[in-house]
């Protein structure tokens, strides 16, 4: 009966232990890296995760030996396995019958250790058939794969079936793989049609063989690829057996800056935006700003209902004021906003968006920082930020807007550190964000993608998107993106050419046609691999691409229609506000600091999960439904369901030395 329990657990009694003995299985993955693509994919969905592991490099003349004392050894008595798992570059990287081989496979059938082979190719010692026994291999770009009945009943349930290869570069092989019959004892998780074939073949699935379980991939990936990141929890679940440190849930925001206030429009013939210093020409008199109508606001509610997604109103209300001043007392944009305010989220962008860091000086281009007679630089004062951040704040509290004081989102991010110009931030912006009780503010991920203190505050990054602030149009949005990614010789900027984190387009695009053909594809990929990645960090567009063609709606639409395609309703993306991110992206630092400082110990024995982290440490834990928190009296559920598990950042109750979990 006790050997039946541990087969049961997926545990092993250790050679020479009492046939009852349960060994400890440490909560830490061994990673075998020879430095290719695939590993490290799966290196990086473990660090994004929260799961601690240790590498071996096999490039390294001084790295460790595989034997016996480094993979397990006792304590206090009790066999322990120091890795609850095993990634494999391929099924026997040290080669067949080595004793470092011998060594782990020992280990992996000794404490029952699953393992996955990153990348490797279809022949029957990973239980498929050969790709000339009814199989194939090339290039798999754009070709569809489904998760099997098993996959689904098993780790890889949180997606709906289907997925495509990524195909951005038709001249490019981007997904090589081997598609093979599986074997005796081989159950597939995820297959394809054999092309050119009949039947279907497998690309990821189980082979049960000689007390041992491996994960078979044979296809290669990298970390950034759309199909790795739709699978890679589930190889990551399966690796754990569903049972780790850390949690991965799928996040998408969408911040809409400028609320109120009108954006300048892009002048498709100057190829600027008149009213800025750096408009040659084009002084913005006479040109038609863009603005939000009441209409454009009921539709936004509107889309919310229909998609059942929250937007951000980042709002101006200052800037909202002017234009009802100046356009005869009434201002019917607000009016509806103000009607359906309980529907959105509402974030102080300040009251009039004025620039919060150094003073400008707009005289050459680009612009400088204006200095002291002293030679000192000029900064915004600490009374008129707060000011703007105060008085925005006022005007939402008397208007009845659901407001989180500690959230701001300045105006182009300003008062925080603008390279080249302003490498530091303004030295008035800390006391300013505390006099008005400010946590949590915005800042450019492009340029600051690490969260960062600012006094007591904290930023929150932010991905930039290609839709942008100046254009009401899909022609002019196409029109000033062909002057940024076309070269000079095609009559654009040639910006592309110069800047080496650019590429230019083959030809520029038909205005009339490429913004849905070309830039809402692109752009949406981009924001769904943010979100299918675990990234939380928000992304902003402006009030203008809610206006006239609704540019921003295409995008939207197709990153939600996309993801929802991929993946199952227990695995919905989630909708955070900005003080719940920042939240989480710090306590993401904590916990990544306790691991590099080795101050976690996490293990399973049996049923029993025990974690133990600095005091006050958030720790985060993915467990299987049924799992139970003990408390200092009996238990309570343990987490939030999601992707099939329970999640949940949590640590010891009162008293309590350790956080114990029990598994169903």
């Amino acid at each position: 009966m006790a050997a039946a329990s541990l087969l049961t657990l997926g545990l092993a009694a250790a050679p020479g232990a009492a046939a009852a003995e349960v060994p400890r299985i440490d909560l830490k993955v061994l990673v075998v890296d020879n430095g290719d693509s695939p590993v490290q994919a799966i290196t990086a969905q473990l660090r994004s995760t929260g799961i601690p592991y240790t590498t071996v490099d096999l490039n390294d003349a001084s790295r460790p030996t595989i034997t016996a004392t480094f993979l397990s050894d006792t304590v206090n008595g009790t066999p322990r396995a120091k890795y609850q798992g095993v990634v494999l570059p391929g099924e026997a990287p040290f080669g067949a019958g080595s004793a470092e081989q011998s060594a782990l496979e020992t280990y992996e059938r000794t404490y029952g250790i699953p393992q996955v082979d990153a990348y490797t190719w279809a022949h029957p010692g990973v239980g498929l058939d050969y790709t000339s026994e009814g199989g194939w291999a090339g290039t798999l770009d754009g070709r569809q794969a489904a998760v099997t009945d098993a996959g689904r009943a098993g780790y890889f349930g949180y997606l709906d079936g289907a997925l495509t290869f990524e195909d951005n570069d038709t001249s490019v092989q981007e997904s090589y793989g081997y598609v093979a019959r599986p074997r005796t004892g081989f159950t597939s998780y995820v297959d394809i049609p054999v092309p050119a074939g009949s039947g279907r073949g497998s690309l990821i699935g189980e082979y049960h063989h000689d007390g041992r379980r491996e994960l078979v991939v044979t296809f290669a990936y990298n970390q950034h690829q759309q199909q790795f990141r739709v699978l890679a929890r589930g190889i990551v679940e399966w690796l754990t057996q569903g049972v780790h440190l850390g949690q991965a849930r799928n996040y998408l925001a969408v911040h809409v800056d400028d609320v109120f206030a009108p954006d300048s429009r892009w002048d498709t013939e100057r190829n600027c935006t008149p009213g800025d210093f750096d408009c040659v020409g084009g002084d913005g008199e006479g040109t038609t700003p863009i603005r939000m109508t009441a209409e454009d606001a009921a539709y936004a509610a509107q889309w919310q209902r229909e998609h059942g997604f929250k937007l951000d109103m980042v709002y101006n209300a200052g800037s909202g004021e002017e234009w009802k001043s100046q356009n005869g007392g009434t201002d019917a944009l607000t009016d509806r906003l103000l009607a359906d305010k309980a529907q959105y989220r509402w974030i102080n962008h300040t009251y009039t968006h004025p620039f919060l860091g150094c003073v400008q000086d707009t005289s050459t281009v680009p612009w400088s920082c204006a200095e002291n007679a002293v030679g000192t630089t000029q900064y915004m004062s600490r009374s008129d930020i707060s000011a703007q951040i105060r008085d925005n704040h006022n005007w939402g509290v008397a208007k009845g807007l659901p407001l989180d004081r500690t959230e701001l989102v300045t105006g182009e991010h300003s008062g925080l550190r603008t390279l080249p110009q302003q490498p530091d931030d303004n030295p008035n912006l800390a006391g300013a964000l505390a006099d008005n009780g400010v946590k949590w503010i915005a800042s450019d991920n492009s340029r600051e993608p690490d969260q960062r203190s600012v006094g007591a505050a904290r930023t929150v990054p932010r991905h930039p998107m290609n839709v942008y602030y100046n254009v009401g149009t899909e022609e002019e949005m196409t029109d000033e993106y062909n002057w940024i990614y076309t070269s000079r010789a095609d009559g654009g900027s040639g910006v592309c050419e110069t800047n080496p984190a650019s590429t230019c387009l083959d030809n520029p695009l038909d205005v009339t046609t490429g913004y849905d053909s070309h830039i809402v594809p692109q752009e949406a990929r981009t924001a769904l691999g943010h979100a299918i990645a675990g990234d939380p960090r928000p992304h902003y567009a402006h009030q203008s691409n809610l206006a006239e063609d609704r540019t921003l709606y295409p995008v939207l639409d197709k990153v939600l229609a996309d993801y929802q395609a991929l993946f199952a309703d227990n695995t919905p993306v989630q909708n955070l506000a900005q003080s719940a991110i920042g939240t989480e992206l710090q306590r993401r630092a904590a916990w990544q600091t306790a691991l590099a400082n080795g101050s976690v110990t996490a293990y399973r024995i049996g049923g029993t999960v025990t974690v133990k982290a600095p005091s006050g440490t958030q720790i985060p834990v993915t467990a299987p439904e049924g799992t139970r928190k003990q408390l200092l009296i009996g238990t309570t559920a343990f987490g939030t369901p999601y992707a099939g598990e329970r999640s949940a950042w949590t640590k010891p109750e009162l008293l309590q030395s350790a956080l114990t979990l029990k598994l169903p």
